[in-house]
């Protein structure tokens, strides 16, 4: 049984990692800047990411951190305060966690970190699948944070030999939030385009992260995610000639495939997407299935 820190342990996200956590036995602190009454964490700290006092308070007899506190998406605050939330929360976490010992942390990044999906330019990534190399066009505070943040675990890990991954993240949601996002983005599919219709169920997501907080890789990895699918029940190739023909396809693609390569978390974590909310194998909130370990 081992003690995690959870930042942003009521959001979407770290309510269901910390929800997972607790039912496999383990210890969770919350860390959070409100927290409902029902979280399931037994430690609970009403408190910044941002704020050294708060974090070093949260981080006390923590054996590893998933950290998820973060202004969201663009839209949520002025660029100025989502790239300095962001990215300073993220370099007090893993800094402080590793002044104390800690020598695993999650990190939540995001397919935004290539910097296309918001881009307010048009502009694409070059080719697909989507990986940790492709090649980053940034225009936003929210995309640049990201960004920003994968740079600070490798700094961590380089300075205090703390081992970090990265996820980056596309949309992530319970599948009848999806199904719902999956009808909007039918009536005008070129608005993620440039991300390649990714998409992820939320028990893949509390998953990867589980698989994250165990996994033995040493280093700083980047590990891009997605279901095996598109968010849309159209043939990818059919998508990509219609909305993204200038972009470089990947070789042989069919059927419904993802446009995000999965091979960094099949090799680092051992993830493989287990749902789709096409085929009926997604499941409904609030069940989760962990992973088996």
């Amino acid at each position: 049984m081992s003690r995690i820190l959870v930042t942003g342990a009521d959001g979407e996200i770290g309510r269901a990692v910390s929800e997972s956590l607790v039912a496999a036995g383990h210890r969770v602190t919350a860390l959070s800047l409100a927290i409902a009454a029902d979280h399931p964490a037994d430690r609970r700290i009403i408190g910044d990411a941002t704020s050294r006092d708060d974090v070093a308070e949260a981080m006390r007899e923590v054996d590893a951190v998933a950290h998820f506190a973060a202004i969201p998406h663009p839209s949520l605050g002025t660029p100025y305060d989502v790239f300095r939330v962001n990215t300073a929360a993220t370099f007090n976490v893993l800094t402080r966690a590793a002044e104390t010992g800690v020598r695993r942390a999650v990190i939540a990044s995001s397919i935004n970190a290539i910097g296309y999906p918001n881009n307010p330019h048009d502009t694409f990534p070059p080719s697909f699948p989507l990986d940790a190399a492709t090649p980053p066009d940034i225009a936003d505070a929210y995309s640049l944070s990201k960004l920003a943040d994968e740079a600070t675990a490798r700094y961590a890990h380089r300075r205090y030999g703390i081992d970090v991954v990265a996820l980056r993240f596309p949309l992530v949601k319970w599948p009848h939030v999806l199904r719902e996002v999956a009808d909007e983005v039918r009536a005008d599919p070129a608005r993620m385009a440039r991300e390649g219709w990714a998409y992820l169920t939320m028990t893949d997501a509390v998953r990867a992260v589980e698989l994250a907080l165990w996994t033995d890789a040493a280093g700083a990895a980047v590990v891009p995610l997605s279901a095996r699918d598109t968010l849309l029940d159209e043939p990818t190739a059919e998508l990509l000639r219609r909305f993204a023909p200038a972009v470089e396809p990947p070789i042989g693609v069919e059927g419904h495939h993802a446009l995000v390569d999965l091979t960094t978390a099949r090799t680092v974590l051992g993830f493989e997407p287990r749902e789709s909310i096409h085929d009926g194998t997604a499941t409904p909130y609030p069940a989760l299935v962990r992973s088996d370990r």
